[in-house]
């Protein structure tokens, strides 16, 4: 058998190239489907969580930075773009375009990286951690407290508090309290004017919600680096020219895994940035 019959890159235990190829796409999908059976267990555990406690995900999400979850998003529909397309160089024969993309590609990871690491930061500046490490300490509660005390005046509020007067006679009076505000299930005055930093506004437990955010965005920010490290390999080998229209199937199986990245990104935006 010729060189030209068997290729380098066509293991031996495959007879054609598309054998081959057919294999590995199936061998690709049913990898995804269990990445997939992965966060959707994080999904669920998000569901119950947010439909026993709303208020508290009302209330916590105030604290997430939703200009710099917007721009990850976009840095990574950028990146879906760009893989795509470098997946197409490869299979046209295109190898300063395919070496360009996915460049850009890996720069696009980077990006989202060093934002998710300054969101990261300021959480950890601020105490919004999870379980018996959430000990907030922002800005506004200090500010707080520094002029709660001096926000009545000492004459004012030595003064007895003014009764309110009667109602007129004959005005009909319900005696059903009032329904809460906010969506069913919220305990009443659960997001009333509620305003980051204010203890008395807070509700319980509102760990449970940083600690779901920390453990699904750190999850798929390891998902990210595995993605940058395939980029990267698929980069080296491109450089040395090993991807051709003949065989530019790891690019193309790089490009799935990174567009699911992408796509778990654009479900946790809105689940934990878009709340309210």
């Amino acid at each position: 058998m010729s060189t030209h019959e068997h290729p380098d890159y066509l293991g031996h235990h495959f007879e054609t190239p598309q054998q081959q190829y057919d294999s590995s796409k199936l061998g690709m999908w049913l990898f995804l489907a269990t990445e997939i059976l992965l966060f959707a267990g994080l999904f669920c555990a998000y569901s119950v969580y947010r439909s026993n406690h709303p208020e508290i995900f009302v209330y916590a999400h105030q604290y997430l930075d939703k200009t710099l979850g917007g721009i990850n998003t976009l840095v990574l529909i950028c990146s879906s773009l760009t893989m795509a397309w470098a997946v197409r160089s490869a299979q046209t024969n295109q190898r300063r375009g395919l070496i360009l993309l996915l460049s850009m590609t890996l720069l696009f990871g980077c990006c989202f990286l060093g934002i998710k690491y300054v969101e990261y930061e300021q959480k950890w500046k601020h105490g919004l951690l999870w379980g018996k490490r959430f000990h907030p300490h922002t800005e506004e509660t200090r500010s707080h407290e520094k002029t709660a005390p001096s926000a009545v005046p000492p004459a004012i509020a030595s003064q007895p508090a003014p009764v309110a007067p009667p109602p007129p006679t004959g005005e009909d009076r319900s005696l059903i309290e009032a329904a809460p505000r906010g969506p069913a299930g919220l305990a009443a005055g659960a997001i009333e004017e509620r305003k980051p930093g204010h203890e008395g506004s807070r509700p319980s437990n509102v760990q449970i919600f940083f600690g779901i955010y920390f453990l699904m965005t750190g999850l798929h920010g390891l998902h990210v680096i595995g993605g940058m490290s395939v980029i990267g390999w698929l980069l080296v080998r491109s450089v040395k020219g090993h991807f051709t229209s003949e065989y530019f199937t790891p690019v193309d199986l790089g490009g799935l895994y990174w567009h699911l990245v992408d796509l778990i990104w654009i479900y946790l935006f809105p689940l934990l940035y878009l709340i309210g």
